[in-house]
């Protein structure tokens, strides 16, 4: 790798990390956390460090994260030095529960209500069942309680604490009887998802709770979008859903909990223990996970100073907070001896079956995950495969793209994977399908992905963004039974896909559809909960086929190293690749600074507006808030008068969680702010700006993933060492089309990311449930 004129090639020490900390487990908090309720602090604001970024996904850290945060949260979190923007931090992201006029946000509107429908037909489903789902013969002790007590409750037999052997405490106050007067406990991201009318009535009602509780009135319109208009009501008999607010964390709810009950209130109160199983299972989805082993819940209880984490559990399972689920083979009656110890027939070494894991999950993933496996059955086995695509596969461009068209051909349901290069073998299969005078398109995680796809195909109306087929604003619209008039579509970027999403994009394919999902897979996951791609490629329940079409140039030989594990140095004799040491955060973001404004336009003829930098977190002394701050400054000065924008700047639009769309500002008028993303005109009303629209000159890797701009300039600053792993490293890398400029100063840190920390494991129930269907047509 080589240097721009006037840089040093070659690699210098990293700063020592300041302030950093080993992550805990997933879901659960350190133990400087554990504190009773009746500790003396104040609620005060939420903590924006955890108030997430709903452009992130759950693998990157905030490098400058403090207090023990687990390392996979949904946004790169933010750092102390926002703690004087924590209210509006609090209060703006749930900015989405808020009604936007409607012209605004038909896109966002119409993708809601497509979820919202899927999940009435996933309830109407399952209770059209006439019993349990047949699982947990297997189980015995508190794992056969847990089942035993859910099943009863769901049946109407009896009250969960039936079932076990001592009669349940009673707590300090218990949620109040009447079924009526208290809606179905909402968590924050289905609030979120709701748009909700928000009366001044009931705003005043919440501000004078909050008020009454020591709570920021800030959080009053984040809690009507999350609770509904009884929102004053609920905080005042169970003070702990305030915990459903983003960035709300337990010890402010235990203040505000205090400040309204008085000395009453103790941490074994069931409300409270309530809302702690919810928010430590909401915590882990924003991590990726559909589902936590229940020993990990007990155990975040616990440090949050539940006395009897199993009986917490118990209660939040009765109350309808979590579900609980089982992993793992059943036993046979055969297997009955073996169970216990004995030996087989062959007097071998006694042969032990292996623990169940019990998990608990939210409903909200439980069924879209259900839902999303049903529906893959359904298209693997309903498809016509004798259809003769020979003479498509003959003139594919490639073996690989020949091989997909003849794969797609025979199934119902296709997993492709490969790289950057490899992108042009489903528009190779697009292409194919739509001469054979099939309904083909491909759909794309992002709009510079639909430009490269119609790019790769000829064709405008091949392409499209998912969220616009869902929509409705782009594609071909639906049939009359409601379903995408489609026969063929091709999903790129599909590790992006979450498990709701998912779960709709399947629903609305018809019967005898063909779904290629194609991507991959070293890539960071979904900003979501959920790892459908990696789920579906393990589960082994479609056809795969794996690209042989290599990465061309410097540039996609690094990126392919670090998919195996390998940081190797590359020949790249036209400075394709180069490497800026740096000694601290200060030079990192200089050197930047001086790539995008001088070195890279100089050198490569490529203008600072198709430059993008990215680095690991938001916050820090180079995290994207301080590198965007000096890159303004230095490319387009301004005093921000459109609400900190100025024509000309660079931003990045987040019109619903998991989606960041690169724009530039236009100008603003009383309607709202007018970006350019793309192309699109688009409007962001007043009162979303704060929440939705950030500068953009730098992004985090999540932020960046399915998108590629001619030159890319990643930031490793030596704080940012804890955010590293591989498919960070992956991602961020291979962000650059033309030019890759590393501005380096975590030494080691970056090749051991590399060889030894892959991508964080996340836990869900798709693959198992993939396994357990009936495929027999799956090839495996």
């Amino acid at each position: 790798m080589t240097a721009l004129p006037g840089e040093t090639p070659g690699t210098v020490g990293t700063d020592t990390p300041q302030d950093t900390v080993s992550p805990p487990e997933a879901g659960a908090e350190g133990p400087e956390h554990a504190e009773a309720p009746d500790a003396s602090d104040a609620p005060g604001a939420p903590d924006a460090s955890d108030a997430p970024d709903p452009s992130d996904a759950p693998d990157a850290p905030d490098a400058s994260e403090e207090g023990g945060e687990s390392s996979g949260t949904a946004a790169d979190a933010e750092d102390d030095d926002a703690s004087g923007d924590a209210e509006a931090e609090a209060g703006a992201d749930a900015a989405p529960a808020e009604a936007a006029p409607a012209a605004e946000l038909s896109e966002a509107q119409a993708e809601l209500a497509a979820q919202r429908e899927l999940r009435e037909r996933i309830e109407k489903r399952k209770a059209e069942k006439t019993g349990p789902i047949a699982a947990g013969t297997g189980l015995s002790g508190t794992a056969a309680e847990l089942l035993a007590a859910v099943r009863a409750v769901e049946s109407g037999e009896k009250a969960g604490t039936a079932f076990f052997d001592r009669p349940a405490e009673a707590p300090a106050a218990r949620r109040p009887a009447p079924a009526a007067a208290q809606p179905p406990r909402t968590s924050a991201p289905d609030a979120a998802r709701t748009a909700r009318t928000v009366t001044p009535e009931a705003l005043d009602a919440v501000r004078a709770v909050l008020t009454e509780g020591g709570a920021p009135e800030a959080l009053a319109r984040a809690a009507v979008g999350a609770l509904g208009e009884q929102a004053a009501e609920l905080l005042r008999t169970d003070p702990w859903r305030l915990l459903a607010l983003p960035g709300v964390r337990p010890e402010q709810a235990d203040g505000f909990a205090r400040a309204l009950l008085g000395a009453g209130c103790g941490p074994d109160d069931g409300r409270r223990t309530a809302a702690l199983v919810g928010w430590v299972l909401e915590r882990a989805a924003l991590q990726g996970h559909t589902a936590l082993d229940a020993d990990v819940v007990r155990t975040a209880l616990a440090e949050r100073a539940v006395g009897d984490p199993d009986a917490a559990v118990r209660d939040a399972v009765e109350e309808g907070v979590a579900l609980v689920f089982q992993e793992g083979d059943e036993p046979s009656a055969d297997d009955a001896g073996a169970a216990d110890g004995e030996t087989d027939e062959a007097g071998d070494a006694d042969v032990v079956r292996e623990p169940v894991q019990v998990l608990l999950g939210l409903d909200r993933y439980a069924l879209a995950e259900e839902s999303l496996a049903d529906g893959l059955a359904r298209l693997v086995n309903a498809c016509e495969k004798a259809a003769d695509w020979a003479e498509a596969a003959a003139s594919a461009p490639s073996p690989s793209a020949a091989e997909l068209i003849r794969t797609t051909a025979a199934a119902g349901l296709v997993a492709h994977s490969g790289g950057e290069a490899a992108r042009a073998e489903p528009a190779a299969l697009i292409t194919a399908a739509r001469g054979l005078g099939l309904r083909a398109l491909g759909a794309t995680h992002s709009e510079d992905g639909r430009r490269r796809l119609a790019a790769a195909t000829g064709d405008p109306d091949t392409a499209v963004t998912l969220s616009g087929l869902l929509s409705g604003a782009q594609g071909p619209g639906r049939d009359e039974d409601g379903a995408l008039a489609l026969d063929l579509l091709v999903v790129l970027d599909a590790p992006q896909l979450d498990v709701e999403g998912a779960a709709v994009l399947v629903e609305a394919l018809a019967d005898g559809a063909r779904l290629v999902l194609s991507g991959d897979p070293g890539v960071l996951g979904s900003a979501g909960a959920g790892r459908v791609f990696a789920d579906v490629l393990a589960s082994h329940a479609c056809p795969q086929v794996v690209s042989r079409t290599p990465d061309p140039g410097p540039i996609g030989e690094l990126v392919s190293g670090i998919g195996i594990g390998e940081l190797n140095q590359v020949d790249a004799p036209g400075k394709e690749v180069v490497i800026v040491p740096v000694r601290d955060a200060g030079e990192a973001v200089h050197r930047t600074v001086q790539l995008v404004a001088d070195s890279v336009p100089r050198a490569f003829s490529i203008p600072s507006g198709e430059t993008q930098v990215i680095t690991v977190g938001h916050g820090g002394a180079a995290g994207t808030r301080a590198l965007n701050e000096a890159l303004k400054q230095r490319l387009n000065p301004g005093p921000g008068r459109f609400g900190g924008f100025d024509p000309g700047d660079r931003v990045v639009h987040v019109p619903a969680p998991g989606r960041a769309v690169p724009g530039v500002v236009l100008s603003a008028d009383a309607e709202g702010l007018r970006l350019d993303c793309g192309g699109v005109p688009v409007v962001v009303p007043q009162e979303r700006v704060e929440s939705s629209v950030r500068h953009g000159w730098a992004l985090s890797a999540h932020q960046a993933a399915g998108m590629r701009w001619p030159a890319a300039v990643v930031v490793l600053p030596g704080d940012a060492a804890q955010g590293l792993s591989r498919p960070w490293v992956y991602t961020a890398f291979g962000r650059g089309e033309r030019h890759l400029s590393v501005v380096h100063g975590v030494d080691q840190a970056l090749p051991r990311a590399v060889a030894q920390i892959p991508a964080q494991e996340r836990t869900t129930r798709l693959r198992p449930l993939l396994e357990a269907l009936p495929t027999p047509d799956a090839a495996s």
